[in-house]
């Protein structure tokens, strides 16, 4: 059976696109698109698009792309030509290409996160996409990461027992970060509800404050979502605390540290936590196991992992997170 290769256009030629990989080790795995394309070996990279001429020569060169262009415009012309369409550009800029790259007709378009920078447009692409029948993925990376899958079904099937609370942290933005763990928490826990919110915190991002919340997903199981300081240290990290243990990502995935339900060793009949163990996390396979997703998706029907859907439905949630904080802080400086 032959194996089709699948031509690639990239928008914006910037660190996801293929900068994080271009000082890496070659045989490391990849963290960017452009890396992940090529490890995979299904895929060729037709084109790619930056206005920066540097930057985009620069990306030309190192991926050795056939084509570079400056714009969108300059592409009009190659209409089926791409079977991909990786948007790696500023989020600002996702919507109108969003938009501009399904007149190429592309089978799938592969976008990062945010998808846009609210609602209204990001269910417009979402829908625009299925009425085109074009597939529309989206990188929130931790839904191809396999420790990340293994985690879910054990909290489904219950090996881990009841899950009493869990807490997310995050800085650099509700929408830019917080939607990647909300993303996260709603693909292990399912629907989330929104509660209360705290008072905004402007970190890094001058429209995208982050925010702390509480919510409860439907089996009411609290969930409190916590904040770091961007100008601190970068923070993602999740703590989910059960009957039997507590699950903890660090490092963003790429560690995770398990402790479980011991005999306490120092008071008699009493049960405590040991110690536990770290271990390496899977997060750096995570755009491997995307690339591979997507090219199924496209040759053989395979169902994506992260979708339009999917990503409208965290970006709900930091809006109307977003939406709560703002109308609090207005009414807070109100009685001052």
């Amino acid at each position: 059976m032959s194996h089709p290769t699948l031509n690639v256009l990239i928008i914006g030629c910037g660190n996801i696109a293929g900068g994080f990989d271009a000082v890496r080790a070659k045989d490391a795995l990849p963290f960017t698109h452009a890396g992940a394309y090529r490890k995979h070996g299904g895929f060729s990279m037709a084109a790619c698009i930056d206005p920066d001429m540097q930057k985009r020569k620069a990306f030309h060169d190192h991926w050795q792309v056939r084509q570079a262009f400056a714009n969108l415009d300059a592409t009009q012309h190659t209409t089926n030509q791409y079977d991909v369409i990786s948007i790696c550009s500023p989020t600002a800029k996702h919507a109108e290409q969003i938009d501009a790259a399904i007149t190429l007709k592309p089978k799938l378009i592969f976008c990062e996160k945010p998808v846009t920078t609210n609602v209204a447009d990001t269910l417009y692409c979402v829908q625009r996409c299925e009425e085109e029948g074009i597939q529309l993925a989206i990188n929130h990376t931790r839904r191809w990461a396999p420790d990340v899958l293994r985690l879910k079904q054990e909290l489904s099937t219950g090996h881990w027992g009841q899950i009493r609370s869990v807490v997310g942290h995050y800085n650099k933005g509700i929408l830019n970060n917080g939607a990647h763990m909300l993303d996260l928490l709603r693909y292990l826990l399912g629907s989330l509800n929104l509660a209360s919110v705290d008072k905004p915190v402007w970190d890094f991002w001058e429209d995208d404050p982050s925010i702390a919340a509480q919510l409860h997903s439907e089996s009411g199981i609290p969930v409190y979502l916590n904040i770091a300081h961007a100008s601190d240290y970068a923070f993602f990290e999740l703590n989910i605390t059960t009957e039997r243990g507590v699950i903890s990502m660090e490092n963003g995935g790429l560690n995770w540290r398990i402790r479980r339900t011991i005999q306490s060793p120092d008071f008699k009949d009493y049960r405590s936590l040991g110690l536990g163990e770290v271990i390496d996390g899977e997060y750096s396979m995570a755009m491997t196991n995307a690339i591979s997703n997507i090219y199924n998706a496209i040759t053989n029907g395979e169902a994506l992992a992260s979708n339009g859907y999917s990503a409208l439905q965290a970006q709900r949630l930091c809006e109307q997170i977003k939406v709560a904080a703002l109308a609090n802080n207005k009414k807070i400086r109100k009685v001052g």
